[in-house]
């Protein structure tokens, strides 16, 4: 279970863009990208490499301004409240130890970090015996979970996952997977990128389908995979080149 705190009533939910693009100097990487990201459910986005998965993420969260378009948060201009989190493919670890990182994400997202508080997070990743270790002492698994306890130091409403086991043995992806789930399960909304067509099928409830900075489809994860609705996502479903 999710720990509790005082809550921001202001949400960021739904987050909606509209006509959204972006581009770094003359490279365009995202064009026209029309979605809303609702409460509740696991969202998966997929696509070629180079798609924009991981630049329509830094959108949602904030990191980021779209040189086109619109996005709203809460049907408003700008996020409402600190209540999302992102965790990068490969999360920096503080200098200090596992238990320090997680106090020092409480602080920052405005709470006080309190020893239960920081034991609960750490149990819900299942890293509370490794409390005192240094966080860089981890292994890549370990270190995972403990970014995924970070963010929701911030008692996310949602929170974004980039490739989170893109470096991880099949032990170590099972079990962040589990926590992505239980995470999802207990209705924060999960949005996640990954190359791994498997997972994607273990974990979505919907897809996102980007190729050459366009949203191609959003569907249930059912039905993308049963029969995707464009020949981008049949190639690509296909292990063909999409470009």
């Amino acid at each position: 279970m999710l720990a509790e705190a005082m809550r921001d009533t202001t949400s960021n939910l739904p987050i909606r863009f509209r006509d959204v693009g972006f581009a770094a100097s003359a490279t365009r990487i995202l064009t026209g990208v029309t979605l809303s990201f609702e409460p509740g459910g696991l969202t998966v986005l997929i696509g070629p490499n180079g798609s924009g998965k991981t630049t329509l993420l830094k959108l949602a969260m904030g990191l980021i301004t779209p040189t086109s378009g619109r996005i709203t948060f809460g049907f408003r201009s700008a996020p409402g409240s600190r209540r999302r989190a992102f965790v990068f493919q490969k999360p920096v670890m503080l200098r200090r130890s596992v238990a320090g990182n997680v106090a020092y994400s409480l602080r920052m997202a405005g709470y006080a970090p309190e020893p239960a508080r920081i034991e609960m997070l750490l149990r819900q990743v299942g890293l509370a015996a490794l409390a005192d270790r240094p966080a860089r002492r981890l292994s890549g698994g370990e270190q995972q979970r403990l970014a995924l306890a970070r963010g929701l130091a911030r008692d996310p409403e949602i929170i974004f996952l980039d490739e989170p086991t893109a470096s991880l043995d099949p032990f170590s992806t099972k079990g962040v997977e589990e926590i992505i789930t239980q995470i999802a399960a207990a209705g924060v909304k999960v949005v996640m990128t990954t190359h791994d067509l498997g997972q994607a099928r273990r974990l979505a409830d919907n897809v996102l389908f980007l190729a050459r900075g366009r949203l191609c489809e959003d569907t249930p994860a059912a039905r993308f995979f049963a029969a995707p609705d464009t020949p981008e996502a049949e190639r690509f479903l296909a292990g063909e080149l999409v470009i």
